[in-house]
């Protein structure tokens, strides 16, 4: 069926909505009435010339007392559902009465099978009836959808001499109506459009990145597609002609099923109704409702593709709660072995979700075919660099490269998707990456490649070509670099976090007013025994202040021999915190002093040579959290850790050194550093012309002012 033929039934049902809604729903509200009746005038025309065959089998299997009856009546229908009340919307369409079309109308739809009745549940269609009814317009709605000018029929329309007046509607052109009719719906509520409604200019890009890679090397034979965010099931339906498409260029005969789940009703119900529309019953089935993240349905399927457009800045809570909450979370999809933890943890911040989608296709990857799996995601610039080393972002995207699975990023042009403005980009994974990728990863920067819209949807201004989309995906087939196109090795986006640390140094002050206060303390931790020998050790040593904190300790101790008290942690600590300041000028605190010949010195690590009693040893101090900092050293840098260490921070802190035991791995993704142009600093010829403009503007103003002035 041509293009012109699909518009002119998509205007049709369009006009439909103007026609019988108005006044009565607002304009936002159209879909919810007109999608749902779509789809029950198409499933009506399937069923019509099967009705009296279906109502016979179920009279037939309700005399037998057969309970498990949905495979029989199918097979009467000749589809995958079936409507087993005695109407039709021709039956309907001229009752008189408004209670009797209620009450027969709700009948039908009750006739309708399982996987139907969940269709018409999630679109809350019983809801509108009520409405419906009181405004008077419910018949005048089903004698629309029975227009003779518009034919939701497989079979053609003719005229009394046999002649076709409309042709007959294929699963594949009401399933591509019914798409439109979501778009055209979605882009009114623009405000919205963008949760689940992905631009197809995009989707045709993200099918082809992971396709094309391996279009010379698909087989005959079955493949699964995969989309954990399914929204209306565009995503899918695009790729499954897509992937049919090349097979047969390249005389293949494959079978494609495609699975999804959603979690928002009306939408579920979209991508659910839009499968049966073409026919597609079995993959009907395949879609399912629910949290993928909390809720997977799909725990142990693995898949050959799999492609989305999670919802990104959006909280995941809820879900994280029904998961046990972060520390307790088992899910093996987000908990696993790596880099030497038993525990790997690749959970993110509960304020924003999206990598969580992609962490969960990366658990459904197939590793034993020949093809593996290849997924393509759209992500917000969040998931190229949100969360420091260790984090749940990091980690995750330290598992992906560090398994070198992914293959490339492709930075988006800004205003490409309906609800957001901001830079957007798609991944490209595989775990089957081709010799010439192994080790690498391909950022392409396209947010130059586009073309305006002649007007605006919602904030979507410009769209991809077939040029351009044939021009990025030529990158990621044959990559090679450009000046938009880049190469690097996987340790490239790796680094090191290092804690550097740096000596507590404490002066103590045992002055009357400073042993005063301490006494306070001591009264009020209930500890007065300390306060006493606080002012016994001050007649010994004096006021001070004394910049040994290590020798002051040498004379608590005796102290504390000589008298009975009991040095716990806590007395020490109020010793420490009460009594001491710190001072660039005193002695490093002394944490652990080795036994001579069980330690080697390495200061960089903390270990240092000192003299303790008039005799060396290798000792550590105690750190000074106020002057620790931290230093990202690329894991790429020329003689690693120790090498940046020397040249970066010693010349500036000497005394400092790395806490080997805090040193974690982190990854970030940043497009601006490999792709940012500085702007050309203007020359002084132009500067002295614009200012020389200036002064030409103002007339002698400024002239005048201070003539005035004097």
């Amino acid at each position: 069926m041509n293009h012109v033929i699909h518009n002119s039934i998509v205007n049709f049902i369009w006009g439909i909505a103007d026609d019988v809604l108005r006044d009565v729903y607002v304009r936002g509200k159209y879909r919810d009435v007109i999608l749902p009746m779509t789809v029950i005038r198409r499933l009506d025309a399937l069923l019509e010339p099967s009705k009296e065959k279906v109502l016979g089998m179920k009279k037939q299997l309700d005399g037998a007392g057969i309970a498990n009856q949905h495979a029989a009546l199918c097979q009467a229908a000749g589809e995958a559902f079936y409507n087993v009340s005695p109407f039709t919307l021709r039956d309907l369409k001229n009752r008189a009465k408004q209670q009797q079309l209620k009450a027969d109308f709700e009948a039908y739809l009750d006739g309708f099978s399982p996987n139907v009745q969940e269709i018409l549940d999630k679109f809350k269609f019983r809801n509108q009836i009520p409405t419906l009814i009181e405004a008077d317009i419910l018949g005048h709605l089903i004698e629309k959808f029975l227009d003779g000018r518009v034919n939701l029929s497989p079979k053609p329309v003719q005229d009394v001499d046999g002649n076709e007046i409309l042709p007959a509607l294929d699963n594949h052109s009401m399933g591509t109506i019914f798409e439109e009719l979501i778009r055209r719906f979605n882009e009114e509520n623009n405000e919205e459009a963008g949760e689940h409604f992905t631009p197809r200019d995009v989707v045709k890009l993200m099918a082809d990145l992971i396709f094309l890679p391996v279009a010379d090397d698909i087989e005959s034979g079955t493949y699964l597609v995969y989309d954990g965010a399914c929204g209306t099931g565009g995503m899918l339906t695009v790729a499954e002609e897509r992937l049919a498409e090349l097979a047969e260029s390249h005389g293949k005969d494959v079978s494609i099923h495609l699975f999804g789940q959603e979690v928002q009703p009306e939408t579920y119900a979209i991508s659910k109704a839009d499968l049966l529309l073409k026919g597609e019953g079995a993959e009907a089935e395949n879609m399912k409702y629910g949290s993928t993240l909390s809720s997977d349905a799909f725990p142990s399927q693995e898949f050959d593709f799999m492609l989305s457009n999670p919802p990104y800045g959006k909280s995941w809570k809820t879900d994280l709660e029904r998961l046990g909450g972060k520390g307790d979370i088992k899910d093996p999809r987000f908990v696993t072995q790596h880099g030497g933890d038993p525990e790997y943890k690749m959970i993110t911040r509960s304020s924003d979700g999206q990598l969580m989608f992609l962490v969960n296709k990366l658990s459904k990857m197939k590793h034993t075919t020949r093809l593996g799996s290849r997924i393509a995601e759209v992500h917000n610039g969040s998931s190229l660099f949100t969360g420091d080393a260790g984090q749940g972002e990091s980690n995750i995207r330290r598992w992906i490269i560090e398994n070198d699975w992914l293959e490339a990023i492709i930075a988006l042009p800004e205003n490409t998707f309906y609800n957001t403005g901001i830079a957007t980009y798609i991944w490209v994974l595989t775990n089957r990456k081709s010799d010439t990728r192994r080790g690498k990863v391909q950022l392409i920067d396209a947010t130059e490649w586009y073309v305006p819209l002649r007007r605006n949807l919602g904030k979507k201004n410009c769209e991809f070509s077939e040029e351009h989309i044939r021009a990025i995906c030529d990158l990621v087939v044959n990559p090679v670099e450009t000046e938009k196109s880049k190469i690097f090795p996987n340790e490239a986006f790796g680094y090191w976090k290092v804690t550097v640390d740096r000596p507590l140094c404490l002066a103590v002050d045992l002055s009357p007013a400073r042993l005063e206060r301490f006494e306070r303390a001591c009264a009020k931790a209930k500890e007065e025994p300390l306060a006493n020998l606080a002012r016994r050790v001050a007649e010994t040593l004096g006021t001070g202040p004394h910049l040994d904190f290590n020798a002051f300790m040498d004379a608590v101790e005796a102290d504390a021999d000589k008298h009975g008290v009991k040095l716990t942690a806590k007395r020490k600590k109020l010793l420490q915190s009460d009594l001491c300041d710190t001072r660039e000028d005193a002695a490093p605190v002394l944490k652990k002093v080795h036994k001579p010949g069980k330690a080697t010195p390495d200061p960089i690590h903390g270990l240092f040579e000192a003299e303790v009693n008039g005799k060396t040893y290798v000792v550590e101090y105690e750190p000074d959290t106020a002057l620790r900092d931290s230093e990202q050293v690329p894991l790429l840098e020329e003689g690693g850790i120790e090498a940046f260490f020397q040249r970066e921070v010693l010349p500036y802190t000497p005394d400092a050194w790395i806490d080997q035991g805090k040193t974690l791995v982190g990854y970030e993704i940043s497009f601006t550093r490999h792709f940012y142009r500085p702007a050309p600093m203007r020359t002084l010829d132009e500067i002295k012309a614009d200012i020389y403009a200036l002064e030409q503007e103002t007339e002698g103003l400024l002239e005048q002012i201070v003539g005035e002035a004097e």
